[in-house]
């Protein structure tokens, strides 16, 4: 009788033993992505500027994996990481990505987001050896024309603030790229565009779980932006999965894996911001919730919203904790400071049961 392969038997049969650079692995996904190969058996480097929020997820999870720090916009340090690291796949998670500081520094941002994404690329042209690039944008990169449909991965480009802009810069890129110099034999480059992701770990600054979690720790009142705006809500693991699917693709190398593909919410439509606080207002005993005008002016979208209907039908993806997404958040959270516990392994091993369950 034939074994049954399971989809977290896939993964590890992909990635057992594969030398993998995670650029950002100090980051809220590149964190998660960090323990989640660490658990496959992967040989992991991580690259990243430095830790950028304390607390710190990263710090936190204590992976004995080799980190280097530079900036990733240096081609110097980025050659000598990719030297050191001697990557069969790359996950290039590094980026400014804050839609408010891009506007207060945009040329950090667009350093970063494009310089960085074309060095590294160089670096590992130069390198060689590299056999598969999954480059991670945003679902920010689409023209916005708030549209009640999702974006597909054909739609226009665009961007308003530099941050969006510089990530769909980055899209143009990485097409450019794989035209130029990755012909046959050559390294197999996709893009992976996700929407908002929350999950335990994340303290970055602008972004509403861990503005929801800072409050309810601290007895603080809740101040949030554009309580009307609708957004694809995921839990992080959830586009993670489709990263790794992605790359899986790639090294195998499968055919059409070699494009941009968006990891986005399959069963719910997208949720507004103050649909989100309002699950979650009397569970964390109560929060006092305010509304902050955005006495800038900036712009951000009203709606936006993924379709995903590429990678479930290619590449056979699918989000497994949808309905869960809050839940599992908040239990991290709970743990966390509540009795100083990391659930982080404890949970990506429920979700790879929970992905083998749906398969």
């Amino acid at each position: 009788m034939e074994a049954v392969v399971t989809p977290s038997g896939r993964l590890r049969a992909a990635y057992k033993g594969k030398r993998v650079l995670i650029t950002g692995h100090t980051g809220f996904k590149g964190a998660w992505l960090s323990l989640w190969l660490t658990e496959l058996g992967a040989e992991v480097t991580g690259f990243a500027d430095g830790v950028p929020t304390r607390p710190s997820h990263f710090e936190a999870l204590r992976l004995d994996h080799p980190t280097l720090f530079g900036d990733i916009a240096d081609a110097d340090a980025v050659k000598a990481a990719v030297a050191a690291a001697r990557p069969e796949i790359v996950f290039h998670l590094a980026a400014q990505s804050l839609v408010r500081r891009s506007y207060a520094d945009p040329v950090t941002t667009w350093r970063t987001n494009l310089m960085g994404t074309l060095t590294l690329l160089d670096a590992c042209r130069a390198q060689g050896g590299v056999a598969a690039f999954v480059s991670a944008t945003t679902d920010k990169v689409y023209r916005n024309r708030e549209w009640e449909r999702g974006y597909r991965e054909e739609d226009e480009l665009g961007g308003d603030d530099p941050y969006s802009a510089s990530k769909a810069c980055v899209e143009l890129l990485t097409d450019s790229w794989r035209r130029s110099f990755l012909g046959e034999g050559g390294m197999k480059l996709a893009s992976v565009r996700a929407g908002n992701v929350i999950g335990g770990g994340d303290w970055a600054e602008d972004r509403l779980l861990p503005d929801i979690m800072r409050a309810a720790h601290e007895g603080a009142p809740l101040v949030i932006r554009y309580p009307r705006s609708s957004r694809p809500w995921q839990h992080v693991l959830d586009p993670l999965s489709g990263y790794l699917q992605v790359g899986m693709a790639l090294l195998d190398g499968a055919d059409g894996a070699a494009e941009a593909w968006n990891f986005g919410p399959v069963g719910r439509s997208r949720v507004r911001v103050r649909d989100i606080v309002e699950a979650l207002r009397d569970q964390l005993g109560g929060l006092s919730v305010a509304e902050a005008p955005d006495t800038a002016g900036r712009h951000e979208a009203g709606l936006l919203e993924l379709d995903s209907a590429k990678a479930v039908t290619k590449l056979g993806w699918h989000p497994v904790w949808e309905e869960e997404m809050l839940a599992r958040t908040l239990d991290w959270y709970a743990a966390y400071y509540g009795e100083g516990r990391l659930l982080s392994a404890v949970q990506l091993a429920d979700y790879m049961r929970a992905l083998d369950g749906a398969a």
